[in-house]
């Protein structure tokens, strides 16, 4: 069944890759919307950035809502040292000419979860989780009304990568992310332990270049761009492509492999600030609330990845 889903994010190569992904698979995904909230960069690049994408595409008539433009209690952090200054550095883009919607994005996803069938509506944020616990702050209606949420963020065993216990989407906004992790709606995380071992290496990123068409060739630019970061910082082979997971579940999830278990988020100490305390070994008697990702089939992931762009 085609699973109708917003797109919550702030991109970021990888979120538009995510994207991208989403728009090339109608028979799986319908896209409701997409809502940006401000992360790897602020509000007015990251819904700019979205649009950006979707014309890209090809898919001017897909509704962008922007949103929250700061965290829910503390001030905004972004990553242009991973994602360039507008985020989306690499290829060249023309700007957007399709409209941005005058809907606050908040406002978009609590009307959508009221007006759509109960449990036909799945949430997939790529970046801080402000909109959603807004959201849910403001309509608590809504929401028994998900289906369910399948996210990135997140680490383990991977620890953090903006700080040494945090990764970066649960860092920027630890108070939504707790607000999200205690709703009880059913949730799926995709951590940096599994995104680390979505690797863009060489014959995968040749993969993309080598696509007919303006699409493969901007996301081969956009990992190019994106990979320099993460190949300094790691010693690895290649960038991680993060946000597409969200999407791959969504498609293949028999590429994927994790636990039902307790994910707690910590927003008391500064040391380890927007850690995910997962409880992977089930050392305590909390109940589960997440099924937390970690491991794919990589091979399988970037195949889906460069079959359906190529349709773009």
């Amino acid at each position: 069944m085609t699973r109708k889903i917003i797109i919550d994010t702030d991109p970021g190569q990888d979120d538009a890759v995510a994207i991208l992904l989403a728009l090339a698979s109608p028979e799986d995904v319908d896209i409701l919307g997409i809502t940006a909230v401000a992360g790897n960069v602020p509000l007015d690049l990251t819904q700019k950035n979205a649009r950006i994408v979707c014309e890209l595409a090809g898919k001017p008539e897909t509704r962008v809502f922007a949103g929250c433009d700061r965290p829910l209690r503390r001030d905004l952090v972004t990553a242009e040292y991973v994602h360039g200054k507008t985020g989306l550095d690499g290829p060249t883009l023309p700007d957007p000419t399709m409209p941005l919607q005058d809907q606050h994005a908040v406002d978009f996803i609590i009307e959508t979860l009221r007006s759509e069938t109960p449990g036909s509506v799945t949430l997939c944020p790529l970046g801080p989780l402000t909109n959603i616990a807004t959201a849910f702050e403001r309509a608590p209606d809504i929401v028994e009304r998900v289906q369910e949420i399948v996210l990135m963020g997140g680490a383990y065993f991977e620890v953090g990568n903006v700080t040494p216990a945090a990764e970066f989407n649960i860092y920027v906004d630890p108070q939504a992310a707790d607000i999200v992790f205690k709703s009880g709606t059913p949730l799926v995380v995709m951590p940096l332990d599994v995104t680390h071992k979505a690797l863009v290496t060489k014959p995968r990123n040749d993969a993309f270049r080598a696509l007919p068409g303006d699409v493969g060739h901007a996301v081969a630019e956009m990992t190019d761009f994106f990979e320099r970061f993460d190949i300094h910082k790691y010693g690895s082979e290649g960038a991680p492509l993060h946000d597409p997971t969200v999407i791959a579940y969504l498609i293949r999830p028999d590429l994927f492999t994790g636990r039902h278990i307790n994910v707690q988020i910590e927003t008391q100490s500064e040391l380890t600030m927007g850690m995910t305390v997962a409880d992977w070994w089930g050392v305590t008697d909390h109940p589960p609330n997440a099924t937390f990702i970690g491991d794919l089939d990589a091979d399988g992931f970037f195949d889906l990845l460069t079959k359906r762009i190529a349709r773009l």
